[in-house]
C-alpha cells in the first residue's frame, strides 16, 4: 500500500470527457470545473496566442479544427503501425494531423505561428494537469497524488503510457485502476452488502467498452473477470451518423463536404447532440446554418434509422458480456445486478438488448454514469493514503490482468505464463530452455505469437552451455497492482541475473530523459499560460476601471478615451504595461477629481 503526503484525488481520464473527485469528511465530492460543469471535455486547442484546455478548447473547435486535439486516449501507448489504429474511421474524421515519429504517433498542430508536434501522452498530461488545477482551486491547496483510471482492456503499454502522462502533469500516480472496477466501488460503497453478490458492470463510454464481473461481500471487492473492446464506443455511433449525413448532403446539393474539416467538425458536433436527443425522443433535428458554401443544412433522423445504421455495432456490445460470463464461469442467473456506466449506456437500444440478454431483468441505473468511475478512483486514493474514515479503511480490492502473458517458443508458438483474469499483483516463474539468445514477451490470446502483441525482449548473453533440452533459464513474470509487467531472467545453474526489463517495450514506453524533457516542456507551457492569464486579468482590470470611473464622473471622460485608444493600439502589451497604464489613469483621475472639489 502506498503512502503519500499532500492532497490525493481520483481522476477518470476518459476519451471524450474527464471527471475528478476527492474523498474528504467521509464522502466523495465530484468537483465542478470553472464553468460549473462536473465533467470536462478532453480537448486541447492551440492558437496564435494561447493554449486552451477543456470547455474553452471545445467551444472553438469549429473555428480552429486543425489545431484542436481530442481523442488522445485512442492513441496513447500505441505504435503507429498497429493494425487497429490504422483501421480506425477516426483517422478520416479527425481534423488534426497524426504523423509517424520513430514508430509512435504524434499530433501536429500550429501553435503561435510555428509547427509543433506532441505525443498523445503529452496531450493527455495537459488534460490531467487541468483536472489537477480544478481540484486545487476547489481544495485551496496543492494536489500531489492521484489514482487514474484506464479501460479494463488496456494493454501494458497503454497503462505505462497513462502513468507517464500523470508524471508529466506533475502527479505522483498512486495507482492505475480499471474503470469498471472503480465503478463497482461506487456501486458498492453505500450498500450494506453482507452476503456474496455478483455484479456485472457494463461500461460504454465515448470510445471504449468495458465489461467486468465483480463479487462484493462485506467491503471485499474481487474482480472475477474482465472483457472489452478498445475501439467501440459512442464516437463510433456518431461517425456512422456523420457518414449518413455527408451522403445526404451530397445527394441534395451535389457537393462533397467530406474534405472540408470545418464543415465536418460542425456536423460531428450536431450529430453528437442528435444522438443524445434520441435517448429520450423518437426523432432529432439537425440544423446547421451555412454548413458549406453558404448552404443551410436542415434535416432530421429517427431513432429507428439511427439504430439501423449502428445495428452491427450495437450487437457487438454483447460479445464481451458473453465472454466475461464464460471466463467467470457464471450463468446469467447468477448475476445479481447489472450496473450501467458511461454516457453511451443512455442509448435506448443498448439498454433494451442488454435487458433482453438477461431475460428481461431490470438494469441498475442508480449511479451517475458520468461520475461513477471518478467516484471509485477517489475512494481508491483514500484507501492508498490510509484515510481513517470507517467506510473506506476496511475495503479490500482485488483486480485482475486483462490479457494472457507469455513468451515465444519454437515455431512461433505462444507459451502462456499467466492467463487472463489472473488476480494481480502476482508473480509467476517458469524454467525454460531458450531456443535462441532472445526471450520475446507477448500479451494476447492467440495460439501463435504473430497474432499477439510484442511487449519486449530479453537478450541472453554469456549463458553457460548445457545439454540440449535441459532447462537452464528461470523466467519470472511480475505484474504489479497497476497491471504493469516486469520480466526478469536468471540462469538456473549460477543464479546470476542476466537481464531485467520493463516488458512494455525493449525500453520503457518513454526513456527517463524523454519524460524529463516532456516535464520541462509542460512546465514551460504552464508558465506561458500563467503569464497570459495575468496579462488578460490586468487588461480587464484597466478596462473595467476606465468604464466605471468614466460612467460615474463625466469630468474624466476625455482621459478615459485616451486609455481606450491606448488599449486598442497596444493589444500585445504585457501585464506590467497594463498595470502601469492603470496606475497612471488612477493618478490622473484623482488629480481631476481633486480639482473639481477644491
Amino acid at each position: 500500500m502506498s503512502s503519500a503526503k499532500g492532497a490525493s484525488i481520483g481522476i477518470d481520464l476518459g476519451t471524450t470527457y474527464s471527471c475528478v473527485g476527492v474523498f474528504q469528511h467521509g464522502k466523495v465530492e465530484i468537483i465542478a470545473n470553472d464553468q460549473g460543469n462536473r465533467t470536462t471535455p478532453n480537448y486541447v486547442a492551440f492558437t496564435d496566442t494561447e493554449r486552451l484546455i477543456g470547455d474553452a478548447a471545445k467551444n472553438q473547435v469549429a473555428m480552429n479544427p486543425n489545431n484542436t486535439v481530442f481523442d488522445a486516449k485512442r492513441l496513447i501507448g500505441r505504435k503507429f503501425d498497429e493494425h487497429v489504429m490504422q483501421s480506425w474511421s477516426n483517422l478520416d474524421h479527425w481534423p488534426f494531423k497524426v504523423i509517424n515519429y520513430e514508430g509512435k504517433p504524434k499530433v501536429q498542430v500550429e501553435y503561435k505561428g510555428e509547427n509543433k508536434t506532441f505525443y498523445p501522452e503529452e496531450i493527455s498530461s495537459m488534460v490531467l494537469g487541468k483536472m489537477k488545477e480544478i481540484a486545487e482551486a476547489y481544495l485551496g491547496q496543492k494536489v500531489n497524488n492521484a489514482v487514474i483510471t484506464v479501460p479494463a482492456y488496456f494493454s501494458h503499454s497503454q497503462r505505462q503510457a497513462t502513468k507517464d502522462a500523470g508524471v508529466i502533469a506533475g502527479l505522483n500516480v498512486l495507482r492505475i485502476i480499471n474503470e469498471p472496477t472503480a465503478a463497482a466501488i461506487a456501486y458498492g460503497l453505500d450498500k450494506d452488502i453482507g452476503c456474496e453478490c455478483n455484479v456485472l458492470i457494463f461500461d460504454l463510454g465515448g470510445v471504449y467498452l468495458n465489461v467486468s464481473i465483480v463479487t462484493i461481500e462485506d467491503g471485499f471487492f474481487e474482480v472475477k473477470a474482465i472483457a472489452g473492446d478498445t475501439h467501440l464506443g459512442g464516437e463510433d455511433f456518431d461517425n456512422r451518423m456523420v457518414d449518413h449525413f455527408v451522403e445526404e448532403f451530397k445527394r441534395k446539393f451535389k457537393k462533397d463536404i467530406s474534405q472540408n474539416k470545418r464543415a465536418l467538425r460542425r456536423l460531428c458536433t450536431a450529430c453528437e447532440v442528435a444522438k443524445k436527443t434520441l435517448s429520450s425522443s423518437s426523432q432529432a433535428g439537425i440544423e446547421i446554418d451555412s454548413l458549406y458554401e453558404g448552404i443551410d443544412f436542415y434535416t432530421s433522423i429517427t431513432r429507428a434509422r439511427f439504430e439501423e445504421m449502428n445495428s452491427d455495432l450495437f450487437r457487438g456490445t454483447l460479445e464481451p458480456v458473453e465472454k466475461v460470463l464464460r471466463d467467470a464461469k457464471l450463468d446469467k442467473s447468477q448475476i445479481h445486478d447489472i450496473v450501467l456506466v458511461g454516457g453511451s449506456t443512455r442509448i435506448s437500444k443498448i439498454q433494451k438488448q442488454l435487458q433482453d440478454f438477461f431475460n428481461g431483468r431490470e438494469l441498475n441505473k442508480g449511479i451517475n454514469p458520468d461520475e461513477a468511475v471518478a467516484y471509485g478512483a477517489a475512494v481508491t486514493a483514500a484507501i492508498l493514503t490510509r484515510d481513517k474514515s470507517e467506510n473506506v479503511q476496511d475495503l479490500v480490492l482485488l483486480d485482475v490482468a486483462p490479457l494472457s502473458l507469455g513468451i515465444e517458443t519454437a515455431g512461433g508458438v505462444m507459451t502462456t505464463f499467466m492467463k487472463r483474469n489472473t488476480t494481480v499483483p502476482t508473480i509467476h516463474t517458469k524454467t525454460i530452455t531458450p531456443c535462441s539468445d532472445t526471450i520475446q514477451v507477448y500479451e494476447g490470446e492467440g495460439a501463435m505469437t504473430k497474432d499477439n502483441n510484442l511487449l519486449g525482449k530479453i537478450e541472453l548473453t554469456g549463458i553457460p552451455q548445457a545439454p540440449r533440452r535441459v532447462p537452464q533459464i528461470e523466467v519470472t513474470f511480475d505484474i504489479d497492482a497497476n497491471g504493469i509487467l516486469n520480466v526478469s531472467a536468471v540462469t538456473k545453474s549460477t543464479g546470476k541475473k542476466r537481464k531485467k526489463i520493463s516488458a512494455t517495450a525493449d525500453i520503457p514506453w518513454f526513456s527517463k530523459d524523454e519524460i524529463e524533457q516532456m516535464i520541462q516542456d509542460a512546465e514551460k507551457y504552464k508558465i506561458e499560460d500563467d503569464i497570459l492569464r495575468k496579462k488578460v486579468a490586468a487588461k480587464n482590470s484597466l478596462e473595467s476601471y476606465s468604464f466605471n470611473i468614466k460612467s460615474s464622473i463625466k469630468a474624466v471622460d476625455e482621459r478615459c478615451k485616451q486609455t481606450f485608444t491606448w488599449i486598442e493600439n497596444n493589444g500585445l502589451a504585457d501585464k506590467e504595461e497594463f498595470e502601469y497604464e492603470q496606475k497612471e489613469l488612477e493618478k490622473d483621475c484623482k488629480s481631476i477629481i481633486s480639482k473639481l472639489y477644491h
